[in-house]
């Protein structure tokens, strides 16, 4: 497995995943974190629409484990989420990247609605405690956030 083979360099993806994961796990007041943007989320749906081949379903899946182990939550359930977020960033991303920004982030708001959802079904069907609405507040915090992680990462590599 070559990290430089294609035109993005994969080790690229998993330093800035890394990275959106140190945001995400970081300390924060309670009133703040209600309003904090899920930083993985948006890397991982970044990589899979705009860089298919160096993020791919296995970007989503390993960034899931390590969201299911920091937070503490039932394992397997965020790498379910993220792996089928992944799934259809890849099958949907020729149609994505042809749009303007502004549908690209109602796009991101659809595929984070999407996410949340399944996390949503999976604690419900799991008997676990099914929060308020304010589980979706930071979906829409992401979506405003797709602009600048599109100008932020597109940076690191060449869009095609």
């Amino acid at each position: 497995m070559s990290f430089a083979g294609s035109r993005e360099s994969r080790l690229m993806v998993y330093i800035t995943a890394l990275v959106a994961l140190m945001l995400g796990i970081l300390p924060l007041p309670q009133w703040l974190s209600v309003f904090w943007p899920h930083f993985l989320v948006v890397t991982v749906l970044y990589w899979s629409t705009m860089a298919p081949r160096a993020g791919g379903i296995l970007l989503g899946f390993l960034a899931g484990l390590c969201l299911d182990v920091f937070n503490g939550s039932q394992l397997g359930q965020h790498a379910l989420a993220l792996s089928f977020l992944s799934y259809l960033a890849i099958r949907l991303h020729l149609l994505t990247r042809a749009k303007p920004i502004f549908e690209q982030s109602v796009l991101a708001l659809v595929a984070l609605f999407v996410y949340e959802g399944v996390l949503w079904a999976v604690d419900g069907w799991s008997g676990q405690r099914v929060s308020d609405w304010t589980r979706w507040v930071p979906v829409l915090t992401s979506a405003l956030m797709w602009p600048l992680a599109v100008g932020l990462l597109g940076r690191l590599h060449q869009p095609r």
